[in-house]
């Protein structure tokens, strides 16, 4: 299974507050961390966000859609960063989220876990299958063959020795289109 592991913001993310110079101890331990997750084969993507004041928001009503303009008030409700994995299990996923440095040196931080909707899904929604696989056949047609971002999306994303910073940086580039 896949989820998302979401880092929630704080004031100190939300105001751009950086370890004090010189002071490399989260960047270490978060790396490490990262490195672990990706010699384990879990992580398929991760990124720290910037703070919302830079971000933008589309209301969408019916036809209308409206754009509102950073920053957002409830900094709680805000999304400081957040990995992508692929864990045999909810279970699984707490565990390795429960070994995270804390993202947020200096303050309490909160990750929150949730499952990432899969096309078996929707099979309910689907019975014969047949729109399943035209959006399957569609995401296929969009990539030329031997399209390395094609085959990571088809397989399971697993480092393999001296080429894994290849195979995550191609995992990240894929989810996010790139």
């Amino acid at each position: 299974m896949r989820v998302i592991v979401i880092v929630k913001a704080t004031r100190e993310s939300e105001a751009e507050v950086h370890p004090a110079a010189g002071d490399e101890t989260l960047l270490r331990e978060m790396g490490a961390f990262n490195e672990q997750l990706v010699k384990a084969g879990i992580m398929l993507a991760g990124e720290g966000l910037r703070p919302s004041r830079q971000g933008k928001r589309i209301r969408i009503s019916g036809a209308q859609r409206t754009v509102i303009d950073g920053p957002f008030a409830e900094t709680k409700e805000l999304v400081a960063g957040f990995w992508l994995w692929q864990v045999k299990s909810m279970e699984e996923a707490v565990e390795w989220a429960k070994r995270c440095p804390n993202p947020m040196p200096g303050s309490e931080s909160e990750l929150e876990i949730r499952p990432i909707y899969e096309a078996e899904d929707f099979a309910p929604s689907d019975p014969t299958g047949e729109l399943r696989k035209q959006e399957h056949d569609r995401l296929r047609a969009t990539r030329a063959p031997g399209d390395r971002k094609a085959s990571l999306q088809t397989e399971r994303f697993k480092p393999a020795g001296q080429d894994q910073t290849r195979q995550w940086m191609d995992a990240m580039a894929l989810s996010f289109g790139l």
